[in-house]
């Protein structure tokens, strides 16, 4: 096995930060990122001597590949948690634009919302609650899979698990509305203190037959139900619909309007799980 190879998969190996779906990720970007060192010309590599010149020659090459901004800002973050595993935590500058990565170009307005009815199409109990989990509380695909509603129902809020969600970042979300008062009610009456994974099955096992449901009823963009909780928790905050959602883009509002907007928008990108409030215009527009 490459040098390289066999740092990245201790290191993988020993900490586990994140979701699976998080570590899987990371684990297909380092063995990329060694085959692809390992071409350029870095035959004996080891990763505690992995520096910046190295990881410059792999974002000109993935700019000649004509790769993404985003597909390469995300392989930067698994390249960046490895510079924090080999105690060099500064080699990389915080700021992509130093490294010639372009911003992600994804905000539209475009409504990327679905219609909810679309859930009903779903005969597995567990994968449509699964499903609703996500257009009430704009839960993740694996955060709405693994789900245990003994654990996550606190009352006024609902806990998830750091194991469950992206990054590793526990989150709370509240519940404000009877369809989630309802929702929660339902899923404990079908699995009592367990998670929508049967007992039966492994977590990857359930994604699968998510994956294989969704495919078979044609739904091919289930992340739009985090769309259509984000805009209706947009007008349950401010009165009034976002941009996405056919109302004022936001050099239309009123002072007034532009200060309930800004502070709607910070509410729902801790909801979702994110930490950047520009990260809403992908699902509020701007």
């Amino acid at each position: 096995m490459a040098n390289l190879l066999y740092d990245f998969r201790n290191l993988t190996r020993h900490n586990r930060d994140g979701s699976q779906a998080t570590q899987k990720a990371r684990q297909s970007t380092l063995v990329l990122v060694s085959s692809q060192l390992k071409e350029l010309g870095f035959n004996q590599l080891r990763a505690s001597k992995l520096k910046l010149k190295h990881v410059k020659k792999l974002i000109d090459l993935w700019q000649i590949q004509d790769l993404s901004s985003g597909t390469i800002k995300n392989r930067m973050s698994h390249i960046r948690w490895v510079s924090e595993k080999i105690e060099k935590p500064h080699m990389i500058p915080v700021d992509n634009k130093e490294l010639g990565i372009s911003n992600r170009k994804y905000i539209t307005n475009q409504d990327k919302s679905i219609d909810s009815n679309l859930i009903e199409k779903i005969e597995n109990k567990n994968i449509k609650l699964s499903l609703r989990l996500q257009k009430e509380f704009g839960l993740r695909r694996e955060e709405s899979i693994k789900f245990n509603v003994d654990y996550a129902h606190q009352g006024k809020f609902i806990k998830l698990k750091n194991s469950w969600c992206k990054g590793g970042r526990a989150r709370q979300i509240p519940i404000t509305t009877t369809a989630q008062k309802e929702l929660l009610i339902e899923i404990r009456n079908l699995v009592s203190n367990s998670s929508l994974i049967p007992q039966e099955k492994r977590y990857i096992e359930q994604l699968n037959a998510y994956n294989y449901l969704l495919r078979k009823e044609k739904i091919s963009k289930a992340h739009g139900l985090r769309h259509l909780y984000a805009q209706n928790r947009y007008k349950e905050l401010t009165g009034f619909s976002c941009p996405a959602g056919g109302g004022k883009v936001r050099k239309e509002l009123l002072s007034c309007e532009r200060a309930l907007d800004k502070q709607a928008r910070q509410v729902i990108s801790q909801e979702l799980g994110h930490n950047r409030e520009e990260i809403t215009g992908v699902y509020l527009g701007i």
